[in-house]
């Protein structure tokens, strides 16, 4: 048998013919070196040849790359390792399919990359092509897969522009950037930094990056307010250029991700500009991150305290293993090498490389794999190209692939490898750590399967102090607009190029208190003549055109302003109302006096001095002469007993205890009467009752009033939304002309913010208050450029200057020591009322009453046999009559005391005549009795009243008189 007709055996598409027995195993030898003699000629990695009577399908795949590149160098061996790696394997040995690689260097070029595709698919017939490393390459190449049905699978690009949907053959072996730019948002979230810059290469491979990190960064609330991009062929004074803008911006966080030439070249001129120092924060993306490991000391050199993300691959044995094997076969291509181990985009290489090895199994070889094109006899090489149903049945297997591979879990999903994990790398002193991990599950954590800390970061300078996010820019001198203020200087005032006044001093403690230094240049927004530049409007509209960096003075936080600028929190009240004179509404008449107490307060004080005054009388008037006599003597005794005790000069003695106990009482209820009613004239008579002339916008508005209110404010708005008319309103500019407006009447009111108000009243105290209602504004801020990062520091020194007094004493300084009291409009008489004594009234009526019938009840009690012989003659009459003279009668037994002095100023006894007692002599004793009444100081001898007679008297008595 010849050789050709053996080599021509072991075409995948020719027949196998078994030889003879005796010829079998030198068959077999030739054809092993035929096969070999082939394979090496066309640069194949191939495996080794089958045995006689095994039909093998060879695979073509096209590998495009760019060998002058690490990516490049490094994924090569690792798709040879692959490939002597799979078919080794004893799962895979009985595969009727072998992979053949075509290797394509092309170098960066898009053009001859795209000319390599061409000659692959047209030449080569190959059913898959591996690369291309860079997403411009991409371009080109996935529309030649698109044409030819034939899969384009990259382990290093970025996606292209167009969409997966349109690009359908393109895939991605490696994990994609929406998953990364998640990773870092997550770390800028962990360190609340507000603002980042992305430092990119100026090519295609970020244009899917960017406006994924913007949307990440955005999500978190971080702001992307600027983008340095440097083109990839920058010489030294550009990137310079770049990193003094750079130095120029506020923000301080820069995300970086370019070439590793071009990265190197940056990082050493950023170094030397004083960027890489403390304060600022350097974060790497994937594919830059593997700089450390191509480049070494040179990188680590120049970009200590960087922190950078790439994807997380667990260190198991079977990745040692292979890391082993390939640096002696890297190394043994590559001499004087320094690399240690492939990097991820080899390892990616390796899985891709492994799972094209498994789909070309699965896929089932098709003898007609490439139809002939619609345009076969166009005029270029792409009209010409066929399209391939053995590239499209292995796409479709290729998607559907899935094992664990070098890197982790590799599997196919919407045309990109499924990503996972994140690790979060440090550079520390010539070394690269792992400080923490990115999941899905806990965003950022030190530990795979739980929440943990981050460990110690190394920021840029050596500090492990977490920077704030930004910077002061380089030789920056805050510019600061001053507003022009002719009326209330006290607030703020521009004089010989410095700001003074409580927003100047407020301001000024804030910076002063910062734990570094801010150069602070103050400049009057006004003419140099004596007049502003323009409204307020337009001086914070300045500082959206970054004329200014900062407005100090009486700034009104408002709503339209904050639409251009951003404010600090207010450090003033907050608020206006109205400022309206004062006029005392106590009128001092003739009849002053009666207002101190109200009209049911005098009533039933009067009825009390009668009520009290017939409880006296009617107990005493039995025993104490001093309260009989005729009728209208007894009731001008009892009136002038009742009002003589309000002012404790009764002179009446009273004989009985019960009218004792009522009177005490009573006294009681005077005296605290008496003390009110002095206190309340003296009030009347002698302290203002100072009451606002309006107090509200409404009567304003029905007399036709004027209204005025502060010059180049924004209170007109307010007023006319108050639907006050325009021509009612006159603008002032200082509290003197507020003070001549109010007094003579050409305006009613002075609707203000409530500082000026307070700085008003602080001179015009006594004449003037604010009333109505506040209507709410968020009062005096400073205004600061949309996203400043001194606006949060200069808010939080103004809640620093709250809490510890030092806000207190400026107000004080402002507003003086003067203690002007609310005069409010909701003023009440100042006139007592009975509810107010209504718990006295009770206790003195209580006793009284109770005293009026303890009184009665004795006195029935004492006469008892009267009213039980009245009963008994059956008379109602005469029953009534009993009891009108019991209560009316003069009763001298009662009073012991009158007695006792009338025995002894009359010694003399009385010899009483025996009589007998009917009931008719009884009534005619009784009105006897009652027909006349001793006089003052004449005793009056007792009488016992029997029905038996007295006995004779004795002789002593006789004798002793005689």
């Amino acid at each position: 048998m010849k050789a050709g007709g053996a080599a021509h055996q072991l075409r995948p598409v020719g027949s196998a013919h078994s030889p003879g027995p005796s010829s079998f195993l030198r068959l077999r030898l030739v054809l092993f070196l035929l096969v070999c003699l082939v394979g090496a000629e066309r640069g194949e990695g191939q495996a080794a040849a089958p045995a006689a009577g095994e039909r093998r399908v060879v695979v073509d795949v096209g590998v495009i790359l760019d060998r002058t590149t690490w990516v490049g160098n490094v994924s090569w061996a690792c798709m040879e390792l692959a490939l002597e790696d799979f078919y080794a394997d004893a799962r895979y040995a009985s595969y009727r399919t072998r992979v053949a690689l075509h290797l394509r260097d092309t170098g960066p070029s898009a053009v001859d990359a795209a000319s390599a595709g061409v000659d692959l698919l047209k030449n080569v017939r190959v059913q898959a092509i591996v690369g291309p490393q860079t997403s411009t390459q991409a371009k080109f190449l996935a529309e030649l897969g698109n044409k030819a049905s034939v899969p384009i699978i990259s382990f290093s690009a970025d996606s292209p522009c167009r969409s997966a949907s349109q690009t359908p053959y393109f895939i991605r072996t490696a994990w994609n950037d929406s998953s990364q730019v998640e990773a870092i948002a997550s770390l800028v979230q962990e360190f609340n930094w507000r603002e980042v810059v992305p430092v990119i290469e100026d090519d295609d491979s970020n244009t899917r990056f960017i406006p994924d990190l913007v949307d990440a960064l955005g999500h978190v609330g971080t702001r992307v307010s600027y983008r340095c991009k440097i083109h990839s062929s920058a010489g030294d004074d550009e990137i310079k250029g770049a990193i003094s803008s750079l130095k120029g911006n506020w923000t301080s966080v820069f995300v970086v991700r370019m070439s590793y030439s071009l990265a190197l070249k940056f990082f050493r001129l950023a170094n030397e500009e004083g960027m890489m120092g403390q304060g600022f924060v350097w974060i790497t993306a994937y594919g830059l991150t593997d700089i450390l490991e191509v480049v070494g000391s040179p990188a680590l050199d120049v970009m200590n305290g960087v922190v950078g993300v790439e994807p997380y691959v667990e260190n198991t044995a079977r990745l040692q293993d292979f890391k082993r094997r390939w640096h002696e076969k890297y190394k043994r291509e590559n001499q004087g090498t320094k690399l240690n181990g492939p990097i991820l985009p080899g390892l990616y290489a390796y899985d891709t490389v492994w799972a094209l090895a498994s789909a070309a199994e699965k896929a089932r070889y098709v003898n007609s794999d490439f139809l002939p094109s619609e345009t076969n006899n166009g005029s270029t090489d792409f009209d010409r190209i066929r399209t391939s149903k053995a590239g499209e049945k292995l796409h479709d297997a290729f998607l559907k692939t899935s094992f664990i591979g070098m890197t982790g879990t590799f599997r196919i999903q919407d045309w990109k490898l499924v990503s996972t994990s994140y690790k979060i790398i440090n550079v520390v002193d010539q070394d690269r750590k792992v400080v923490g991990l990115w999941t899905p599950g806990f965003k950022i954590s030190g530990n795979l399967k739980k929440k943990a800390d981050l460990y110690t970061i190394i920021w840029p300078g050596g500090s492990d102090k977490v920077p704030r996010g930004w910077l002061l820019p380089a030789n920056k001198t805050l510019r600061i607009g001053v507003p022009y203020k002719p009326g209330f200087g006290e607030f703020i005032q521009f004089t010989k190029g410095k700001a003074t006044g409580f927003c100047a001093r407020v301001f000024e403690e804030v910076i002063h208190a910062l734990p570094y230094e801010v150069p602070i240049h103050y400049e009057e927004f006004g003419d140099g003549k004596g007049e502003s530049n323009g409204t307020y409007d337009s001086l914070v509209y300045k500082v959206y055109l970054n004329e200014f960096d900062v407005v100090v003075g009486d700034i009104t936080i408002l709503a339209n302003r904050s639409l251009y600028v951003d404010f600090t929190l207010p450090y003033t009240e907050s608020g206006v109302r109205m400022l309206v004179p004062v006029r005392d509404r106590r009128q001092k008449t003739a009849w002053t006096f009666l207002k101190p107490l109200s009209a049911d307060l005098w009533l039933g004080t009067g009825a009390f001095f009668v009520f009290t005054g017939f409880i006296v009388w009617f107990i005493e008037h039995r025993t104490n002469p001093e309260f009989r006599g005729p009728p209208a003597s007894q009731i001008g005794s009892t009136f002038y007993f009742s009002f003589s005790t309000l002012v404790f000069a009764h002179r009446e003695r009273i004989v009985n205890n019960l009218s004792r106990i009522a009177v005490v009482f009573w006294l009681f209820v005077v005296l605290i009467l008496q003390q009110s009613y002095t206190a309340s004239l003296s009030s009347i008579l002698t302290v203002e009752q100072l009451q606002p002339t309006v107090t509200n916008l409404d009567e304003v508005i029905s007399r036709g009033d004027n209204v005025g209110y502060l010059n180049d404010s924004f209170l007109p708005g307010l007023l006319k939304w108050l639907k006050i008319n325009e021509s009612k309103l006159i603008p002032f500019n200082s509290p003197e002309e507020y003070n001549d407006a109010l007094s003579t009447g050409r305006v009613a009111v002075i609707v203000d913010e409530i500082p000026y108000l307070k700085l008003f009243l602080s001179k015009y105290c006594h004449n003037y208050t604010m009333v109505g209602p506040t209507y709410k504004f968020d009062g005096f801020g400073y205004a600061f450029p949309r996203g400043s990062p001194l606006t949060p520091e200069i808010s939080r020194g103004i809640l620093e200057l709250a809490s510890n007094g030092t806000m207190a004493e400026l107000e004080k300084e402002l507003y003086g020591d003067t203690v002007c009291p609310d005069k409010n409009d909701s003023q009440t008489s100042s006139s007592l009322t009975l509810h107010s004594f209504l718990g006295l009234f009770i206790i003195t009526g209580a006793s009284s009453l109770l005293a009026l019938v303890l009184h009665v009840g004795i006195t029935l009690y004492s006469n008892r046999s009267h009213l039980i012989d009245a009963h008994r003659q059956g008379s109602w009459r005469g029953s009534f009559a009993i009891l009108s003279k019991i209560f009316h009668e003069h009763d001298n037994s009662s009073n012991t005391q009158d007695k006792d002095e009338t025995g002894m100023a009359n010694p003399d006894p009385i010899v009483e005549i025996p009589w007998s007692m009917s009931s008719h002599t009884i009534e005619n004793f009784d009105m006897d009795t009652d027909m006349g009444s001793p006089l003052e100081g004449e005793g009056t001898p007792g009488r016992e009243v029997s029905n038996q007679d007295p006995g004779p008297p004795s002789f002593a008595y006789m004798h002793s008189d005689g």
